[in-house]
């Protein structure tokens, strides 16, 4: 990426979105969408299976973390959680048809690795006792806090077929690390990068955050090039949603020593061009990766899908949920379980699914659905194959996300053609923004609500 960025371009255009990990947006699940619904769904769906498992505990708060964790330092609190996880699974064996193939399974959290070798060793067996058909090429994946990695964890990942591991970097500038309440220096990472290197992960991710207080251009430079020293595969990069009406954690942080949208700006674009000359291709909205990763290749293939984990190789998948707050996918479906754990908890011990509340997708939901997810990936568009997809006009249908769009298109941030559209470099950094000219519920906010953080 050449261009210049013109802030006062941009400026206009910053305004509270949502990251479009799904549509709808878990704002729109609601308890309309009843149990009985989603175990119709749920068995109903013929696809492959994701499972995505999550482990919600962590020791301390990281006070920039959006995610839904549970602090404590008590060890009997995971031994209580592998004994509902267990549960969970055999209630899932009870209702789904768990020989389906398995060609993804992720451990996110919390910290996975807050669970030492022998617990993820029983948790690892029990998933593969009730889904016992993974693919041979399956991406099985754990997020690694470097802070809890040690060689034993690494063996038991390894021997239960973990082929790709995800580092929480955040940020290695000293003073950074003190606001944000989370000490990692780069030995630390480096040793943690060693071991996973040494059993041989072939797959390694790097997750860092722009726009964490006392971070300028210069600072997350020297983030970039020390974490290059380490040569991952893959980086996520992204833009801190400061949400404290929400998180609670984050209002420890002093809004002052938050860069401002203009910095932020130019520290993606230098993030963008650094990690380009160094031969990482540009995935999606946020992600990078090497050309000869499973990632980049999806891309080619034109498989790449967007989930609640970011951007994903597999597409064409049954989502799973489990464990507390996880959240399950389906072909025209969203569940989510109970995110506290007493709520959770109780629903198992009746010898039913943890679901709270999700969403059934209507005709026009699966339409821009697939519109939005395809911009959110590919930054392009094909009119045809949503016509051919939907049995619908594209022009007609969307007129009036087509007028919306008028505005980024005098701006050169898309090109809209006879049978597509296609974003252009700059207009990358606003996808969000262009795509909620498609999001049907999104107007139903006013500027002055606070349901999502902004998009520059």
């Amino acid at each position: 990426m050449k261009e210049t960025i013109d802030f006062k371009k941009f400026a206009k255009f910053s305004k509270p979105g949502p990251r479009y990990t799904s549509y709808p947006t878990a704002v729109e699940f609601n308890q309309d969408y009843t149990y009985d619904s989603y175990i119709q769904d749920l068995q109903k769906d013929t696809n492959p299976l994701s499972l995505y498992v999550h482990l919600p505990f962590c020791r301390s708060a990281c006070y920039f973390c959006g995610c839904n964790v549970i602090y404590t330092s008590k060890e009997e609190n995971k031994t209580l959680y592998l004994e509902i996880l267990k549960k969970e699974l055999q209630i899932l064996k009870n209702t789904l048809d768990c020989t389906k193939e398995v060609c993804q399974l992720h451990f996110g959290g919390g910290t996975p690795t807050f669970f030492h070798a022998k617990e993820l060793e029983v948790l690892i067996q029990m998933l593969k006792e009730t889904f016992p058909n993974f693919h041979n090429d399956a991406e099985i994946a754990c997020e690694i806090d470097p802070r809890f990695f040690n060689k034993e964890q690494m063996q038991v990942l390894k021997n239960g077929g973990f082929n790709r591991l995800s580092f929480g970097i955040q940020d290695f500038n000293p003073k950074v690390q003190e606001a944000i309440h989370r000490i990692q220096p780069f030995s630390l990472v480096q040793d943690a990068i060693s071991i996973a290197r040494d059993f041989g992960i072939s797959s390694i991710n790097f997750d860092l955050i722009y726009g964490l207080p006392y971070q300028t251009l210069e600072t997350f430079q020297e983030t970039l090039s020390q974490c290059l020293k380490l040569n991952p595969d893959r980086f996520a990069i992204f833009n801190y949603a400061h949400v404290p009406w929400i998180k609670k954690t984050m209002r420890k942080i002093d809004e002052t020593t938050l860069p401002i949208p203009e910095e932020k700006l130019n520290i993606l674009k230098s993030t963008i061009q650094h990690l380009q000359e160094n031969g990482y291709k540009m995935i999606g909205m946020d992600h990078f990766a090497k050309p000869d990763d499973e990632l980049f290749k999806s891309i080619q293939k034109g498989q790449l899908r967007r989930n609640f984990q970011g951007y994903s190789t597999k597409g064409g998948t049954q989502t799973i949920g489990i464990g507390l707050t996880s959240i399950g996918e389906g072909m025209d479906y969203y569940a989510q379980n109970h995110k506290d754990l007493p709520s959770y908890k109780k629903a198992i011990d009746l010898g039913i699914l943890p679901f709270s509340k999700g969403i059934k997708l209507s005709l026009d939901d699966r339409i821009r659905k697939s519109v939005i997810m395809q911009l959110m990936s590919n930054f392009k568009l094909d009119f045809s194959a949503i016509e051919k997809q939907f049995d619908i006009n594209f022009k007609e249908y969307f007129s009036e996300s087509l007028k919306e769009l008028e505005i980024f298109a005098v701006e050169n941030l898309i090109t809209i053609h006879n049978n597509g559209i296609e974003v252009s470099p700059t207009g990358t950094l606003l996808i969000r923004n262009i795509v909620m000219a498609f999001d049907a519920y999104i107007k139903k906010f006013s500027p002055n609500q606070k349901i999502f953080s902004k998009t520059i």
